[in-house]
C-alpha cells in the first residue's frame, strides 16, 4: 500500500514539478505570477486528444503508436508555446510597469477567458483520451504495480527536468535568462535583448505544461476546460513549496506536493486530496515563506 502511493505520488508531483517551473520562471524574471499558466497545461491536455485523433485520421497510429505519440507531444508543446508567447505579448508586455494589482487583474482575466474560450470552442462535455491508444500493462513491484504510462511520465519528466537545468546553467540563452532574472535593466545595458529573453521563458514555461497535460490525459483518459485551475493552484503552491523563483525548488516541491497528497489520499481520505495542497500552501506561507530551497529573487532597488 505504501509503495503504491509512492508510486503514485511521484507520478503526479512530476506533472505538477513540469507546470511549477512555468510559474517559478516567470516570476523569477518578472515576479509576477501568470495566473493563467494552468490554463495553458489545460490546453495541452486538449490539444494532446486532438492531435492524436487527427494523426489517428491520417492512419499514422497504424504505423507506429510511438511515433504518433511523439508527434502529438511535438504538436501539443509547439502548440502552447505559442498560447504562451501570445499571453506575453497581449496580456503582460503592455502592463509591464503597470502597478502590480493591475497585472494580476491582467493574469486572472486571461484565466478565465481562455477558460471560456475552450469551452465554447470544443464544448462542455468531458473530452476521452482514445482508450485504444493508451499504452497499456505494467509492472509488479513487491506489492505496488507500475503501469507503463506512469513510467513513461516520471521519464519524460526527469529528462524535461533534466533538460531545461543544462539550457539555464550551460547555453547563453540560459544565462542571459539568469542575468535577466538578476537584474533586468543592468541586463538591457549589458545588450541583452531581455524582450526577448520573456518570451523565451514564457514559451519554455509553456511547452513544459503542454507536455504535462498531454501526460495527464494519457493517464487519467479524460479532459475538460476546468482542469486547468485546480492543477495551476497546486502547481503554484508547489512553487511556493520548494522557493518561488528557484527552479530546483520548483521541481522538489512538485514531488513533494504529489507524494504528500498521494499518502493523504490513501492513508485519510480521497475525497480531502485537494484540501492536503491548499494546507500545505497555508503552512508554508506561515512558518517558512522562502520555501524549502529560499526564494531566488533579486532586491529591486
Amino acid at each position: 500500500m505504501f509503495l503504491q502511493q509512492i508510486i503514485n505520488g511521484l507520478t503526479i508531483g512530476s506533472v505538477y514539478a513540469l507546470i511549477a517551473l512555468g510559474y517559478t520562471m516567470v516570476y523569477g524574471i518578472l515576479q509576477l505570477i501568470n495566473f493563467a499558466h494552468g490554463e495553458i497545461y489545460m490546453i495541452g491536455a486538449y490539444m494532446g486528444i486532438i492531435a492524436i485523433g487527427f494523426f489517428v485520421y491520417l492512419g499514422l497510429a497504424d504505423i507506429s503508436l510511438t511515433l504518433t505519440l511523439i508527434l502529438t507531444f511535438i504538436a501539443a508543446m509547439i502548440f502552447t508555446g505559442a498560447y504562451g508567447i501570445t499571453l506575453e505579448r497581449i496580456a503582460y508586455r503592455p502592463m509591464r510597469n503597470a502597478p502590480r494589482l493591475s497585472i494580476l487583474i491582467s493574469a486572472i482575466g486571461m484565466s478565465i477567458f481562455l477558460q471560456n474560450y475552450v469551452m465554447l470552442a470544443q464544448g462542455a462535455k468531458d473530452k476521452i483520451f482514445p482508450h485504444d491508444l493508451k499504452i497499456q500493462g505494467g509492472l509488479t513491484i513487491a506489492d505496488a504495480h507500475i503501469t507503463y504510462i506512469q513510467i513513461m511520465i516520471m521519464l519524460i519528466s526527469i529528462l524535461m527536468m533534466a533538460g531545461l537545468t543544462y539550457f539555464v546553467k550551460k547555453t547563453k540563452i540560459g544565462m542571459a535568462m539568469r542575468a535577466t532574472s538578476q537584474d533586468m535593466r543592468m541586463a538591457g545595458l549589458l545588450g541583452i535583448n531581455t524582450d526577448r529573453i520573456i518570451v523565451i521563458t514564457f514559451f519554455l514555461g509553456s511547452i513544459l505544461a503542454g507536455a504535462a497535460g498531454v501526460m495527464i490525459s494519457m493517464y487519467y483518459g479524460i479532459v475538460n476546460f476546468s482542469m486547468g485551475y485546480a492543477a495551476g493552484i497546486k502547481a503554484f503552491t508547489a512553487a511556493v513549496l520548494g522557493g518561488i523563483g528557484n527552479i530546483p525548488g520548483a521541481m522538489l516541491g512538485g514531488i513533494l506536493l504529489g507524494l504528500i497528497e498521494a499518502l493523504g489520499a490513501g492513508y485519510i481520505s480521497s475525497e480531502y486530496k485537494d484540501v492536503f495542497a491548499f494546507a500545505i500552501l497555508v503552512i508554508v506561507l506561515i512558518f517558512r515563506p522562502s520555501g524549502l530551497l529560499d526564494e531566488r529573487v533579486s532586491e529591486k532597488v
